[in-house]
């Protein structure tokens, strides 16, 4: 018979729509799961990323080979729960080390049923996704079910057209209360405010550190689901309205571009990823599907007003064509890689809303100035009153 080798073999298999098939070894939870592959260049903070609702329907590729190094702990998590489909990397740690550790990647993705492959090639995978765009992919450690069926499923998927954030979003407005941030992340000018501004956020899948930002900018800040009524957030006298961050199609959730559209010009609003989508969608424009997306933490931007280059956060697979944007809205912020819409703002109608996270967890905090601005627009729109 065949010998136990003490080490372990490689027993899952990713199975990409092009019909590549990749053998590496599973971590984290069993089982067969579809996604759509995607590719994220940051070299830190992978807990920040699998705890990030805009990845709900994806498996993200780790560009930076050597990953879990430095453990988890509860204080770094972008949400209570893990959205993403499967974590995909080259070389996962088999130690950890960091004195705010309390569990290992592993351990963790198992506990929250999420599927994990290492050791097979993440930089044949990224390449192909560049040059070919996003693929979908099955992930599977069932050996019963062979290439083909694996094939089969990755192909009669699909992503586009489909409302994710329903999904993600709360199913009741709370009060949002930070419990577990660390405040020596930023600088200090930010927390000497005394909470001066009512804001609604919509949920579309929201990131923690978004709220976190915001209330150290003097908000106090009730989140609402996605769903909710324009007349009950009305009654609440915001001075100002965040729509968050999500994941997924933005053409495939009209509810939420018509919510958007009737709050267009009571108050000022500001959108952030699938907020600035949707933004741009209400104001008449159009939004596509990008070839591979962008998700990282080194995207560079540029503030078109003042030249300045950010360095910026990112996670979307969609954009606004700036092409079929109305007159009198302008285009902010453009990603230099690409040329596309990375900001925008419309000052007649009180909107603003940029393509990337401007908190930046993980990432540089370049963008974090928006946060100020929208206080700035909430302070001119009280004057005005």
């Amino acid at each position: 018979g065949t010998v136990e080798r003490p080490w372990k073999t490689k027993d899952t298999r990713l199975v990409l729509q092009d019909g590549s098939v990749w053998n590496g070894k599973s971590f984290g939870a069993s089982g067969t799961q579809v996604g759509e592959v995607v590719f994220n260049t940051a070299m830190t903070g992978y807990q920040e990323i699998i705890t990030d609702p805009s990845y709900a329907g994806q498996f993200v590729v780790m560009t930076q080979p050597h990953i879990g190094n430095t453990g988890v702990n509860f204080e770094d998590e972008e949400s209570s729960k893990c959205h993403l489909c499967g974590l995909i990397v080259r070389s996962l740690s088999d130690r950890v080390s960091n004195w705010r550790a309390t569990q290992t990647l592993a351990e963790y993705l198992q506990k929250r049923n999420i599927m994990g492959i290492s050791y097979l090639d993440t930089r044949a995978i990224t390449r192909r996704l560049r040059n070919d765009g996003s693929l979908n992919g099955v992930l599977s450690t069932d050996a019963t079910k062979t290439d083909e069926e694996l094939l089969h499923i990755a192909q009669n998927w699909t992503i586009v057209g489909k409302d994710l954030i329903s999904g993600v979003s709360c199913t009741r407005p709370y009060e949002w209360k930070d419990t577990t941030r660390h405040e020596w992340e930023f600088s200090k000018d930010a927390k000497t405010c005394v909470p001066l501004w009512q804001v609604v956020a919509y949920d579309f899948g929201v990131k923690h550190n978004i709220l976190q930002r915001l209330a150290s900018y003097g908000c106090n800040i009730t989140v609402v689901p996605s769903n909710w009524p324009v007349s009950e957030v009305m009654k609440l006298k915001p001075d100002g309205i965040l729509f968050s961050n999500g994941p997924g199609d933005p053409s495939a959730v009209p509810y939420a571009v018509e919510t958007v559209k009737e709050l267009l010009g009571q108050v000022p609003v500001f959108g952030i990823c699938m907020g600035h989508q949707l933004l741009g969608q209400a104001l008449g424009g159009k939004t596509f599907k990008m070839k591979f997306g962008h998700h990282g933490g080194n995207h560079p931007v540029r503030h078109l007003p003042t030249g300045r280059v950010e360095i910026s956060s990112q996670n979307h697979n969609y954009a606004v064509d700036i092409a079929t944007l109305p007159e009198g809205v302008e285009v902010t912020h453009v990603n230099l890689n690409d040329g596309t819409c990375a900001g925008l703002t419309y000052p007649a109608m009180k909107v603003m809303g940029i393509q990337y996270h401007p908190e930046s967890s993980p990432g540089p905090h370049d963008a974090d100035p928006a946060f100020f601005e929208f206080v700035q627009m909430m302070i001119q729109n009280r004057l005005l009153q």
